[in-house]
């Protein structure tokens, strides 16, 4: 498990190259080369803005560690539900 969440904070810290957020160009890219496998449409530029935009709830264009971390968050829940075969919302 730590493991996993050295991954989760160096991969933002290197796609964020040594900024606070995620541009669009930075999250469209990390998106495509690290969630490629396990989401749907990380090839399409107009979905992968469209869940930029749903992530970034103080409305500045970037993603934040915290909004990445919503995203890893749901990202981790669908995989779980998917496993299990559970159609439970998250909570």
């Amino acid at each position: 498990m730590e493991a996993a969440i050295k991954t989760v904070v160096t991969t933002f810290l290197s796609s964020a190259r040594g900024k606070e957020n995620l541009d669009g160009k930075a999250f469209q890219k990390l998106v495509k080369k690290h969630l490629g496998g396990i989401m749907e449409d990380t090839n399409s530029s107009s979905a992968v803005k469209e869940m930029q935009q749903g992530l970034d709830e103080n409305r500045d264009g970037k993603v934040s560690f915290q909004e990445y971390l919503t995203l890893i968050g749901y990202v981790a829940n669908s995989l779980s539900q998917s496993k299990t075969g559970s159609t439970a919302a998250a909570s």
